[in-house]
Order: structure tokens, then sequence, then C-alpha cells
């Protein structure tokens, strides 16, 4: 009997179900078929030819005999054609010997006689098992029957191999997913113990990744069942809520939580997926613009509100020191008159004390008192150090400490020390010791010193290294951004000083912060300014809209023997200008011409009066309040200002050439 003999075939199949249960490796597995092929046909040669999943190009994958040769072959479509035929008609093709002609399987490739079986699984043809040249010249029944066996397991075997694969990658890609998010993400069944975790997880909780499966999520993350979020909840009853922003105590971070119920049996149906942002610094960087819009507006307001009020103030306080020079009124009225001066003045006071956070503008720079700066900041606080039973220690040194820089954010490093200091005390028990020192002085190299120290417990030494660093706080939420120190620390070291903690001394022993600057130079020019002048003009003239502005500076100035005029608009005093000679100009920073340019920018293009003979008066928040000089050499004054002030600036003016 030719082929295969028929008390072989249970054998056989039997040696074929190991050799594809051995391995789910496709290249193995077409390896092992062409060789079990060729030993039990016999024949000449045997080849297992595969189709690429994208194109359909039939690849030579086996090969045993004289079709060993042919692996890795690839076979255009057009060139197979009995291969084609039993590929496309999904049937087993046969052919040879009947005519002895040869038959070309396809380029280079002719065999005496062929039988080539698709390999189909699930509506799907994967390729061709094929044998040619059988020993006994002709394929049997038995012959073709065990090829199409042969070729109907393989088919199904690497139909589960390609399934297999895919899944496999499809793993691996999810785990690379799963592991490669920013965002921490854990499974999390109903017991609140955690399934699987990715990294993102791992590094916020501090804790190696394999360690963390099988432990509480609600433990570690959010301290106590308490404190689960709403979102966490609503995932187990099968929503899907809307993420939620939490405050994690185990953490000390803050946290936006996405909870999904994870679809599974009804055993498990309450397992989540958990996904975790943390939103620390985003949360701080949104409170921190929320607030600057909030100062932004408050700033609007009060300059606004302040320029109405600077007028009234410069009158009320100008007239009242003008009426407290000796003999212009009764002794019995001298005092009354002197509470109304007072009173102007600290109205006067408290507008500027409101603007020195909210005006805008380029920093200043000019030579100012630092016993100034920490006197008008006390001022600031005074309300809250009473409310909070807190004993101020000032010790400023006696003799003038003057420095170089902007007095605003030399203002606002001192305020934020010593609110710093009062958040402090305020935490600290009824009965203990509330005392914020604050101290000036000048150091053995010269440097101008201020320190604020507090009786609170310290800054722990594990903190220090971090006092500095932006968004770093140890107040509770909502209580600070983080800010304040590192916007000080700029400060100060764009005045050319530095910043530093440590501890106060006994018996407060809380924490000190130490600010050093360096010490103004000297101005010979200044202090020949301010000598008495040989000869003093006489020729003033007021613009200002405001009469009652306008009569104090006329009351002032016409004492000390000038000739003043006075004008409302800057029309009216370019026309006095162009006729009459003055040797003075105190103008309000907003009186226009007819035309609607500045009276200041017109007379810096004019020479009818020395831009260093303009005074002008610029209201409390105004973009160049507080200067000294602006642009052309004018000289600016802030309303409400002081007569005496005013007078002096007036001086020094008249002493410029």
């Amino acid at each position: 009997m030719t082929g295969v003999q028929t008390c072989a075939l249970p054998i056989s199949l039997q040696e074929l179900s190991y050799i594809l249960s051995e391995s789910l490796q496709e290249e193995r597995i077409v390896t092992q078929v062409a060789s079990y092929v060729a030993r039990f046909l016999p024949a000449g040669g045997a080849s297992v030819l595969l189709a690429d999943e994208r194109t359909g190009e039939l690849r030579v994958a086996a090969g045993e005999g004289s079709l060993a040769s042919l692996v890795g072959t690839r076979l255009p479509e057009q060139s197979a054609g009995l291969i084609s035929k039993a590929i496309g008609g999904e049937r087993l093709e046969v052919a040879g010997r009947a005519g002895e002609t040869e038959i070309v399987l396809f380029d280079g490739c002719t065999v005496e006689t062929a039988a080539i079986a698709p390999l189909t699984a699930h509506g799907v043809t994967m390729g061709a098992i094929l044998v040619a040249d059988t020993a006994e010249g002709e394929f049997t029944t038995e012959d073709l029957w065990l090829i199409s066996t042969v070729a109907t397991q393989t088919a199904v075997v690497l139909a589960n191999s390609r399934f297999f694969e895919m899944f496999r990658r499809g793993k691996e890609e999810w785990e690379t997913t799963f592991d490669a998010l920013t965002e921490s993400i854990a499974i999390v069944d109903g017991e609140g113990v955690m399934r699987r975790v990715n990294s993102a997880l791992a590094n916020l909780l501090g804790l190696p990744e394999p360690s963390l499966v099988g432990k509480s999520f609600t433990d570690l993350v959010f301290g106590s069942a308490e404190q689960i979020p709403d979102a966490l909840k609503a995932a187990r009853h099968g929503e899907r809520p809307p993420p939620e922003t939490v405050r994690s105590l185990p953490l000390q971070r803050t946290i936006r939580v996405t909870a999904a119920p994870l679809p599974e049996d009804e055993r498990t149906s309450d397992t989540i997926v958990v996904l975790i942002e943390d939103v620390t610094e985003q949360r701080a960087l949104e409170t921190q613009l929320i607030q600057n819009e909030k100062m932004a507006a408050v700033g609007q307001l009060v300059s606004g509100v302040a320029h109405e009020l600077n007028n009234p103030l410069t009158s009320i306080s100008g007239l009242s020191e003008f009426l407290l020079e000796p003999g212009r009124l009764p002794e019995s009225h001298t005092e009354h008159m002197r509470v109304i001066h007072e009173q102007a003045e600290r109205a006067g006071r408290i507008v500027q004390n409101l603007l020195t956070f909210a005006r805008k503008g380029e920093p200043e720079t000019a030579e100012v008192d630092i016993n100034w700066v920490v006197n008008k900041t006390l001022q600031l606080v005074e309300h809250e150090l009473t409310l909070g039973g807190i004993t101020l220690d000032r010790r400023l040194a006696d003799t003038s400490l003057t420095v170089r820089g902007d007095q605003h954010e030399l203002q606002q490093v001192v305020l934020n020390l010593l609110t710093n200091a009062i958040h402090v005390i305020d935490h600290l028990p009824a009965d203990a010791l509330k005392t914020i020192t604050i101290e000036t002085g000048r150091g053995a190299d010269g440097k101008i010193t201020i320190s604020v120290a507090d009786s609170g417990p310290g800054v722990p030494e594990d903190l220090v290294g971090r006092l500095f660093t932006p968004f770093f706080t140890t107040k509770e939420p909502g209580k600070g951004t983080g800010l304040g120190l590192s916007i000080s620390y700029g400060i100060v070291k764009s005045h050319g000083g530095a910043i530093v903690y440590d501890r106060a001394p006994p018996p407060s022993g809380g924490a000190c912060f130490r600010i050093t600057l360096p010490p103004a130079g000297s101005d010979p020019q200044r202090q020949r300014q301010d000598a008495p002048p040989d000869e003093v003009p006489r020729h003033l003239l007021v613009v200002d809209q405001d009469r009652t502005a306008a009569r104090v500076l006329k009351a002032l100035f016409t004492t000390e023997g000038f000739r003043v005029e006075v004008v409302e608009t800057g029309e009216e005093a370019w026309q006095r200008l162009v006729s009459t000679p003055f040797d003075l100009i105190i103008t309000d920073a907003r009186a226009t011409l007819s035309d609607g340019r500045r009276l200041s920018a017109a007379l810096q293009s004019q020479d009818l009066i020395s831009p260093s003979r303009i005074l002008i008066a610029v209201p409390s928040g105004d973009r160049l309040s507080g200067e000294t000089h602006i642009g052309g050499g004018f000289t600016v004054l802030t309303k409400p200002f002081n007569p005496k002030k005013v007078h002096q600036l007036a001086m020094s003016a008249l002493r410029r050439p």
C-alpha cells in the first residue's frame, strides 16, 4: 500500500497533536509541521507558506528536503498560480505525473507532483502547506487526507498563536502606557484594597510599587474613611462622577481625584479605577492669579477714591498748617486747629498706606530711610498686633539709615516678614509669650540691617532649606500661597542685599529673619542744593483746577514774598507763559491744552522756562507718584502734600539753572 499506512495514521496524528501543542511561537510551529509532513508522507520536499497580515504577500516560512532552500522567499501574487488557486478557492489542489509534465510552482521552482492545502481558520486564510514529490510518485487518498488534517489543525494553532501574540502585545502596550502616565492610577476593589498601581502613584506615595498591592488605598491617600471624596463613593455605585479636588492630609498635597467603575463580573462589580493628579502648584498659581486680580481691582478703586480725597486733604492740611503759624489765630483756637491739622495728616497717611501695595508702575530708585520704611509698615499692622494681644518690641537705630532703592518694595518685604510673624504667634496658646521684635542698625561692615524675630516655635531644621522656595508654605490651605518669602528674597537681592533665617535669641527663641542692605553713598550735589539761596526769584505760576489747593499754595508762597498767579487750565497757563516770564511753575499733572496735550509735555518742547523750575503735582496712586524726578528734569510733588515739603522742593528747584 502506497503513501501513509492506514495503521500508522493514529500514531502520526498523535505525534502531530504533540507537535502543535508544544509551542505558540509561529516560526517554531511551521518548522515542526514542515518536518512532520515530509517525514510521514514521505515526500521529497515540504514547506509552509504564510501570508503577510497587511499585504497578503506569501512568504516561505519553513521548508524541508528539496524545498528547504526556499525559506525566506517571497512570492508575488501573480507568480504563484497553483498556490494562489488553492488559497483563493480554500480547497486542496493536487497536480502532477499524469502527463509527466513538470509543475512550475513559481519562478525558479518546479516539481513533478504537488499537493497544496490552504491554512484556513475562523474564516481567515493565513497561508498554505505545500508537499512535493512523494516517494511513490502519486498522492494516495490517505496522503491527501493527512495533508488536509494537518492543514486544518495547523491553521487553528496558528490562529491561536496570532491571537495570543496580539493579546501579549496589547498587554505590553497597556502596561507600558499605564506606567508611563504622569498621573497616578490605582485599581481598587470593594474593600478599598489596591489590586494594581502604576509607578506614578508609587512615586507620589514614596513607596515601592510592588509593596502597594494589597494595601489600603484610603489609609495611604486620605488617612481615614471620613476623608474619602464623594467621587469614589459615586463610582462604587456604578456612576461616573466629575473630578473632585480635595486635600490629602497624609500627602500634604492638593489632589484632583477622578474615579470610574471597572466593568467586571457581578462578584467584583464595585471595583473602581482611580486617577489622581497632584494639583498643588496649579492651585497655588490659581490662588495667586485670583489674588492679583483682586488687588488690581482694589488698586483701581483706591486710586480713584484717593484722587478725590487728595484735593480736600491738601487744602485742610495746608491751610491748617498755614493758620498755625504764630500770630494768625487766637491762642484759644490754636489747639483746635492743631487737632484739625493732625487729623488731616492722619487721613493723608491712611490714603498713602492704602495705595502702598495697590500702585502700579516701574520700581523707583531713590534714597530711602529704613527707619521710615519700618515705621510706615508698622502702621499697616498696628491693628492686627492689638487684636492678637502681641507685644511689639521696637528697637530702631537713633541715627538715619539710608539705602538706595524702592521704598514700596522694601516696605513690602518688611510687611511680609511681619505678617508671617503675626500668623505664627496667632497659633500659640493663650498663655504663651507673644512678642515680635523688629530691630534696625548698622553692622560692623557698614551695611544696614533689619531683623524681624518672633516668639513662636521657629522653623523645623528640615524645612529651613526650602523657606525661600516658591509655593512652599507651612500654612494650612487657603492661608498662604508660599510666595511671600520668595518675593522678598528677590526684592532684597535686587537691592544688592541678602535675607537669611536664624533662630531668635532667648527668651523668644522663635524665627528670626535678618536683612542686610548696602548703605546709600553721600551726594555732595544734594548737600549744595540744600544750602540757603543767595537770591530767590519771586514770580510763581500755579496751575490747578482745584481752587482750594491753589489757595493753599498761594497763601504759602505769598507770605514768602512771592508774586503768585493762579490759573485753572493748561491753556490759560500756556498763554501766560508766552507773554510773561515766570521763575517757578507748580502745575497739576493732569492740566492739558486745548489740543489734548499735557501741559508738562508741551513745556518740554518749548524754551519758555527751564524744566528744572517746574513742579508737577501728582495725585497719590498715579504712575508718577512718589518719584523725585521724571523725564525732562521736572520735580514731582505728591498730593496731598505737606506745605513744608512743597516749600523745600520749590527752594531746591529755584537753585537749579
